[in-house]
Order: C-alpha cells, then structure tokens, then sequence
C-alpha cells in the first residue's frame, strides 16, 4: 500500500482511459463522491463484492436471454420480456438484465437443517443456494403444453403440518393438470429435498421434469450431467449435476422411478424443451441409458418423461440430497422447536396465518445464524440481526435468539470495540448493544458464549467505540457530537450523518447502562449514562437546527438533508428504541410527513435504493402510531398483510404495480420478525416500569365476540399472557404475569377509552364503547 501512495497510478489510469476515448473514471467517482458526505469508506467492501456478483449475473443475462426467447424460462423472465405484461422492462440501455419485477420466492427446510432450498411463484425448485433448478411441465397427446411459468395464475399455497413445511403449487389449463409439492425431509444423519409431482393428462400424454441453468435470480451455469440407474431403494435413476458452485460435490438429483425417455441438449443445439414432441435423437429408448452430456458454454438442459395414461394421474417424486453445517445443531422437530413459542389466536385468518408462518420463517432462518434471507441475503448483518434477534424475543423463541448472541463477542475488534459485519456502517454497535441489554432484560443474565467478565469487557469496548467515533462536540456544524458520515441502512441515501447511527447509538447506550445497573455495576452504568447523555444532548441540538431550518417539528434523515423519504430511518427513537416520548412532536410530525407524502398502495414506498412498498419498514410507522394512540396503525397493518404472498412472505421491497417483489430477497425474515413484534405488541408492549396492553387490537376481533389472545411472551416483567373474552356489556380482558410484575398496566384498545390499574390488577371489564 506504501508503495501504491509513490507510484504515479493515478495519472497512469487517467491516460490510459483517455487514449481510448473513455471518461475518467477518477474523475467520475469524485463527482459521485460529491453528492455525499465525506466519510471514511465510501462503500463497504461486503457491498462492492456482493453488487458485482449481482450484476455479473446480470451481465451474463444480458448475454443470454433476449437472444434465447424461444426457451422455457422462470415466472419473471417471462413476465419482465413480455411486452403485454405490466412486469415488462424496455432493455435500450440496461447494461444488466436482473430480476426487478418478481423477485418473489420460500424457502422450505426444517429447523435442524441448515440448507435452504427456494420455490419461486411458478413452482420453479433450486434445491442449493446459486444453484440450477428443476422444473415441471405437461405435454398431452394432443400436443397442448402446461408450462406454469407462462400461466398468468397458479395456486400456490405454504402448507404447515404438524411436522411438516411444505410449498404446494397447483397449475392447470386444458386438459392437463400438475401439482408439485417441495419439502424437505430429514433422511438419516442428514436431510433431503422432496419434490412429488402428480400429473393429469385427460387425452394422455407426458411429464417432463427438467434440469434449468437457472433460477430467480438468472443463469446458474450447469457444465455437466452423468446419469445413471441407481439400484438402492431411495432412487430408480439419478443425475449427478456439475457446476461452478458444486465442482467438487456434484449435486445429486434421485428419481424413484425410471423414466421413459430422457432428452438432453446443450447450449448449441438450443433448449430441450423444443425437443420434446419429437422422437428421440437416437430413435431408441429415448437416451435412458448411462452416460455424460457436457456443455462447454455451461447451458446445459435435460428433461426426464414420464408417460401418463389418458385421465389418470402419476406421480414421481424427486429427491436431492442436501449439505448439513459444519456445526450440526441438535435434531429436532416442527412441534419441539415450535413448542416454546408465544402463540397468536385471533378470529382473523389472514393474521392467524402470517404470524404462523413467521415463527416458521424466523425458525428457518436460525439454525447455524441469523440470515435475513435464503438466497440473496443469506449472510450476516448486525442490523437485520437485532431486527431478527427481537422478534425471536418477543415470540418466546429465546434459544434460538441466544445462539447468534454468543457469536457477537467474536465479532468485535478487539483493538477498537466495533462490532463489524460491514466497514462504514456506523450503526452497528448500538444494534449490538441495545441486543445483548434486552436480552438481559428479559433473562437477568448476560447471553451465552463468554463468562460475565467477558461480556462486561464487551460492552465497555462498544461503548468506548462509540465515544471515540462521535464527532468533537466544539463545533458550530450541525453534526457537531454525532457519529461521522458514513453508509448504514444503504436505503436511506448516500453516506451522510444519519441520526439512524445515533439513535441507535444512543438507545444501546441507554440500554445497556440500564441492565449494568441492575447487574450490580453502579460505576460503569454511571459512565455509559453520561456517554448517552453527552449524544443525546447533541442530537438535540441538531433536532432544534433542523426544526429552525425547516420551519416545522420533523427528524430528516440527517441534520444536512431536507425531509424526503430517508427519514424513515429517523423514527428508530419511536420504535424500538423508544428513546422519545410516544407523543413526541418531532416523531409524529415525521410518521405524518412519511405517510402524507410517500404511501403507496396503503404501505409506505420507500423512494430510495429499494423503490418499492416496504412491509418492515411500514410496521415500524405503524408502531410508532399506535404507541401514540393513533388507530392509523391499524390501516398500516392490514395494508402489510395484503401484501404478503400467496406463501405468507414478504420481499424485502415490494413492486406497486405487479405486487412482486423489487429489491433484495425474496423472502425477506426481517419482515417476518416485524409481523411477530407487531402481533405481540398489539397486545403487550413495555412502556417504561409499565405494561400498555391491547393497543393494537383490531376493532372486528372485538366485533367478532369469540374469544382471543397471545402469549405466553416474555418481558422485563416476567412472561404475560393476555386474553380477551366476550361479556353481555363488552368484554373481559385478563392477563397473567409469571414475574415481578409492572408499576402500572393501562389497556389501550383502539377505539375504547384507555383503563389504567395497578400493576398488581390481572383482569378488567372493558364495557362496548358507544358508536
């Protein structure tokens, strides 16, 4: 690097560029430099190595694609290439061709199991993460083709067993019928992917499952295929599939039943699926014979057919082998792991259903660490994770919230205390900090991994990091005090003084200074309280900057920005942090400005980076609100649930026009944990030493007059359990409280007028309020 700051490398690339008519590319980044605040990392290097392997794949869709048309592709393809679909995207100028319209996929898997394998809106399986996929088509007789990806509808719907997770796609047209089912099963010491398709052709005809280079994010390059008959009762053939993620470990594809003929093609010779109402290449048996088929483009396609009778069905089950983690995790089942969860009743099935399928989602998500996604975003963040980490918390799922916490002390520099998952992002140590102190909240210990020295160690580094970060204090700039300028949550703008950081920064302080009280250590309590009390006064000071410069009480996303969408990020103080008063001028002007100006299709669109409607962040307004006593929330909720999936998930942005998903991944777990910390503050939520239960409870559940609840939920309290049941004059709300208890509790139903009682009272009569 020394060496790098003598050579004259600068003006070798400027000369290099403009001998051959290119821009200067020094120059250009400086340009774009400029619409930012200066800061140390322009970009984090997690993010730079993530976009462009993002956009090579976009490169190579650009590449093989539009000039490939006449091949059978996934739902979004052949959605966004299709001039009669509002999914269409002129290409002109697009340098890359990514999936921006249907980025909508579920993961299926088990809790012990670490794999998981996608299924996208089509029934399109990947049974590996990047891999190639396995799709299903019908051919009848009379030469009438089922393909799902080119249906403008299917059914699909998440199916929850007793111990089973399952995705159930339906496609039907003509005569023909398919229906596959994925799962994953546990075989062994190990667990296996399961497809079972069940096939109808009314005049007769065939199944094809076919071997893709690609899945919902684009080509996924498959070099080589052996097939063989396998003599084992768990396949009647099999593929042994070679790629450039799984060169060594080949992926492994077991029919349970010979095929009837088996078509293979590579790049040159085009798709198989143009070779599928034809005889067979070699006029024999269809190529159902051991053999090797490579591809040097990495195009490769085969499908394997099974002949169905006319009228009835046939079913054939595929099955794939999947990699365990390195760090096996004890076996357990849907029913164990689900057993010590908080559970949701409610007479309202949409609810009922997405809060369920969250738990599952969050399970998911757990097994070796905490992963805000399946597929695109299957790594790890501080911030999805503290996200993540609480909505386990909160519905009663620990153990599975302290496992990721014991990692966090191997995390954190030790030279400096920062808790780093991506260089730059400044907001990461409180997110640590605010963590580790609510789960101590909640247990009275410090979280497995290290003993209490060790912890205490940890948190005197995070604290110390962000008392060496912040800004000088002796400034007359608007920033004076706060964290520098840097690339935190990347959909609120360039690199900026985010009081995103700050919050967080201040509300890990206030936290943790909090439970080292309580644990016995008065003196370094009293020292992260002034550390918090020094940030808080400076972001109060910016807070009255920004209302001056304004004209009004409102939080932008930083002290040098106008207001516009990022000031989303600047609502943390309201929820979870609660660091400002529910009632708060500057929270609820910026709540208002956010849904005045940017909601869309009833959620709130986020402008930047993400342009799409966004679930978590909506949840976030509407806890805001409705700790405010504002039943907008409510809308908010109901606005969220109507954009989930037909499977109950959530991308992590939302299409306005297709009802995709738009940015990110396409099941997105921060979401899912949003939807369990909103369930459960509907009825219980922490509001200083008291309890504020009911607040988000729906009018038509009390219109409904059964009876319903949640719990049992862990809080500073002790555990609660609340339940409402129908009485001749209105209802009768009782909770239970296995703890303490709180100083007082005040029932706050939308619509009712608010009841509070000692925190010792475990029941009320909530007379029907007057129409």
């Amino acid at each position: 690097m020394a060496l790098m700051r003598w050579l004259p490398w600068r003006w070798v690339v400027r000369r290099a560029a403009r001998s051959q008519g290119f821009m200067d590319p020094l120059a250009v980044m400086a340009r774009l430099r400029r619409f930012g605040q200066p800061s140390e990392v322009a970009e984090p290097i997690e993010l730079l190595r993530a976009g462009m392997i993002f956009h090579a794949r976009g490169l190579i869709n650009t590449r093989v694609i539009q000039h490939n048309l006449d091949w059978i592709w996934p739902y979004w393809i052949e959605q966004q290439f299709d001039p009669h679909s509002p999914a269409f995207l002129p290409r002109a100028f697009s340098i890359t061709h990514v999936n921006l319209t249907h980025r909508n996929w579920t993961a299926v898997g088990r809790p012990d199991c670490a794999a998981l394998p996608i299924i996208d809106p089509r029934g399109l399986v990947t049974p590996l993460i990047d891999g190639g996929s396995v799709d299903a088509w019908v051919r009848g007789a009379d030469g009438e083709w089922l393909i799902p990806s080119r249906l403008p509808a299917v059914d699909q719907r998440l199916d929850r067993g007793d111990d089973d997770l399952s995705v159930t796609t339906t496609a039907e047209t003509g005569g023909l019928q398919l229906v596959s089912r994925a799962r994953v099963v546990a075989a062994g010491d190990g667990h296996r992917l399961e497809c079972r398709y069940t096939a109808t052709a009314a005049a007769g005809g065939r199944l094809a499952l076919a071997l893709r280079p690609y899945n919902p994010e684009g080509i996924s390059f498959i070099q080589r295929l052996d097939q063989a008959p396998v003599e084992s009762p768990a396949a009647a053939w099999q593929w042994r599939v070679f790629d450039e993620q799984h060169v060594m470990q080949p992926a492994r594809f077991d029919f349970d039943t010979r095929p009837e003929r088996i078509d293979t093609s590579d790049y040159e010779s085009g798709d198989v699926a143009q070779r599928l109402a034809g005889e067979p290449a070699d006029g024999g048996d269809g190529g159902v014979t051991p053999g090797r088929l490579d591809c040097d483009t990495g195009l490769l396609t085969a499908a394997a057919q099974f002949d169905l009778a006319p009228g009835e069905s046939r079913s054939v089950t595929l099955s794939v082998p999947l990699p365990e983690p390195a760090d096996p995790v004890a076996p357990a089942s849907w029913a164990e792991a689900l057993a010590p969860a908080a559970q949701l009743d409610v007479p309202d099935a949409d609810y009922q259903a997405l809060y369920d399928t969250a738990l599952r989602t969050l399970l998911l998500h757990s097994v070796e660490d905490i992963y805000p996604g399946p597929y695109t975003y299957k790594r790890f963040w501080f911030r999805d994770a503290a996200f993540i980490i609480h909505g386990l918390f909160n519905a009663g799922l620990l153990e599975r919230g302290r496992r990721s916490l014991a990692r966090f002390p191997g995390r954190q520099t030790r030279a400096t205390g920062y808790f780093h998952s991506q260089e730059g992002e400044w907001d990461s140590n409180g997110q640590a900090l605010w963590i580790i102190a609510r789960h101590h909240a909640l247990t009275g210990e410090w979280p497995p991994g290290a003993d209490r020295d060790e912890w205490l160690r940890v948190i005197r580094r995070g604290v110390q990091w962000v008392a060496r970060k912040r800004l000088p204090t002796d400034s007359d700039r608007p920033e004076a005090g706060l964290l520098p300028a840097g690339f935190s949550a990347e959909h609120l703008g360039p690199n900026d003084y985010y009081y995103w950081d700050d919050q967080w920064a201040h509300g890990g302080l206030r936290a943790v200074a909090e439970r080292l009280r309580a644990d016995g250590e008065p003196a370094l309590a009293d020292w992260v309280d002034d550390e918090a009390a020094d940030l808080a006064a400076s972001l109060e000071r910016a807070y009255a900057a920004d209302g001056e410069r304004l004209g009004r009480p409102v939080m932008p996303a930083s002290p040098r920005r106008r207001m516009d969408a990022g000031a989303i990020g600047s609502i943390a103080a309201g929820f979870p942090l609660q660091t400002l008063a529910a009632d708060d001028a500057r929270l609820l002007g910026t709540v208002g400005y956010l849904l005045d100006a940017h909601r869309v299709n009833g959620g709130f669109f986020q402008e930047m980076i993400h342009s799409g409607v966004n679930a978590y962040l909506t949840l976030h307004l509407a806890q805001v609100l409705l700790r405010a006593g504002d039943a907008d929330g409510l809308a908010l909720m109901d606005a969220v649930a109507r954009l989930a999936s037909p499977t109950g998930q959530w991308p992590e942005a939302i299409h306005p026009r297709t009802d995709g998903g738009c940015m990110g991944d396409g099941q997105h777990v921060w979401a899912a944990a949003e939807w369990v910390s909103m369930m459960r503050n509907a009825f219980v939520r922490e509001e200083g030493d008291g309890l504020v239960l009911g607040a988000g409870v729906q009018p038509r559940w009390l219109a409904a007059r059964t009876g319903f609840g949640f719990g049992p939920t862990p809080t500073a309290f002790g555990s609660v359990r609340v339940r409402f049941e129908p009485t001749p004059e209105g209802h009768r709300v009782d909770w239970r409280i296995d703890g303490p208890g709180p100083a007082w509790i005040r029932l706050a139903v939308p619509g009712q007028p608010p009841i509070d009682r000692a925190g010792d009272c475990r029941s009320v009569e909530m007379p029907e309020a007057p129409a």
